[in-house]
């Protein structure tokens, strides 16, 4: 599969920044927006305020083609984990995409005036706007991403720690014909455990080492970081996708990370640890992994703008692209470009889909997601105006 051209059309995208170029001198911020939490010398991540999840039932979203909008920034890797996944699903028209383009004055984020219609309906660009019609007590900043009612203006979830999950299971009826099946059943507890695994080590770990409060959390963060990269370079030796030759949901997890790793992550890294810190193509069968995922639509025009590979229709690359800081990576975006595309040669490899790691040794009959009480303490009256009938 060729990588794909999915538009959030980066025309548009491109010239949202001549309507709003992106602010110097911000707080540092985390890329879901919100600032990280200082837990004695670590980094420590905020909760999701409206953690709501699509189904059938009392609590949950219907799930309504059309009706709702996929919000959220091109260059955040909670976001771009949905995209992934609503690409191989087939769930472009049934989910369309809103950009996030920069932040105001207070941190807050910005809608792309063009490209959607949320702007013209509810005639405000602060995402924040959507997350206080929905719950005029919220305080904190709106997070990339969020799905919005496209109806009612107000905020279905924000949860992205299972928001995939949900486009995989609740959203079948809508997947395009041969989509893959990226959580199957008789893999979800596995799944899920190594999709925590992935959030605590490899796709957080990156923040908790480069906004770690001191730089002995900064190492510390650092050290389990390294060693899990090199751990899953050791598992796909003998498997194409972490669970053998089944593509799952954990490979868009570590993917989303790994494919932004050597030219946005690791320049903050060395600016705080110095230039010990690994590079993805020391790990070779990480690396090749990464090829392979990055050759069958794991990528599309707009995401490769903002991993900073190819230019806009300028012919200019994403300003100020260094996020979290460092210098410019060494190789230039062709030259990056041209490196993942070369092949991977992994084609042929299969491999068992049990490995060693977490649920091994039965542990994995002890799991069941579910939930987290403490989630629910957040107000849900919302929920009722999303089971409105949306052609009133």
């Amino acid at each position: 599969m060729p990588e794909s051209t999915d538009t959030g059309d980066l025309a548009t995208i491109e010239g949202a920044f001549e309507d709003d170029p992106r602010l110097k001198n911000l707080e540092v911020l985390d890329s879901s927006g919100l600032m990280a939490a200082e837990v004695s010398d670590s980094f420590h991540r905020q909760r999701n305020h409206f953690p709501a999840r699509f189904g059938e039932g009392p609590g949950l979203i219907p799930v309504i083609p059309g009706r709702y909008r996929l919000v959220g920034s091109p260059e955040c890797g909670w976001n771009r984990r949905q995209r992934i996944v609503r690409r191989l699903l087939g769930l472009e028209e049934a989910l369309p995409i809103e950009n996030l383009i920069t932040r105001a004055e207070d941190g807050n984020w910005i809608i792309a005036r063009r490209g959607g219609d949320l702007v013209e309906r509810f005639g405000t660009r602060r995402l924040n706007d959507f997350y206080e019609r929905t719950d005029p007590d919220f305080t904190g900043r709106g997070t990339s991403p969020t799905i919005i009612d496209a109806q009612t203006g107000l905020v279905a979830t924000n949860n992205y720690h299972t928001l995939s999950l949900d486009l995989e299971t609740a959203w079948k009826p809508f997947h395009t014909q041969g989509a893959p099946d990226l959580y199957p059943e008789d893999l979800r507890p596995r799944i899920d455990l190594l999709n925590q695994q992935l959030f605590d080590d490899v796709n957080d770990g990156t923040y908790r080492t480069i906004e770690a409060p001191t730089v002995e959390g900064a190492r510390a963060a650092y050290g389990i970081f390294e060693a899990r990269l090199r751990e899953y370079d050791f598992r796909l030796a003998s498997r194409r996708y972490l669970f053998g030759n089944r593509l799952t949901d954990s490979d868009v997890r570590l993917f989303q990370t790994i494919s932004s790793f050597d030219r946005i992550y690791r320049p903050a890294m060395v600016a705080r640890l110095g230039e010990g810190v690994i590079r993805l193509p020391e790990l070779e069968n990480l690396w090749g992994y990464g090829r392979d995922l990055f050759q069958q639509g794991f990528v599309d025009e707009v995401e490769l703008y903002y991993l900073t590979l190819v230019p806009g229709p300028s012919g200019n690359y994403l300003p100020d692209p260094l996020t979290f800081g460092g210098e410019l990576p060494a190789l230039s975006p062709k030259e990056s470009l041209a490196a993942w595309r070369a092949p991977s040669g992994r084609e042929e490899l299969g491999g068992d889909s049990i490995a060693p790691g977490p649920g091994d040794g039965g542990s994995v009959t002890l799991w069941h997601l579910r939930g987290d009480p403490l989630e629910t303490t957040f107000p849900t009256p919302h929920l009722g105006a999303l089971h409105t009938d949306p052609t009133k």
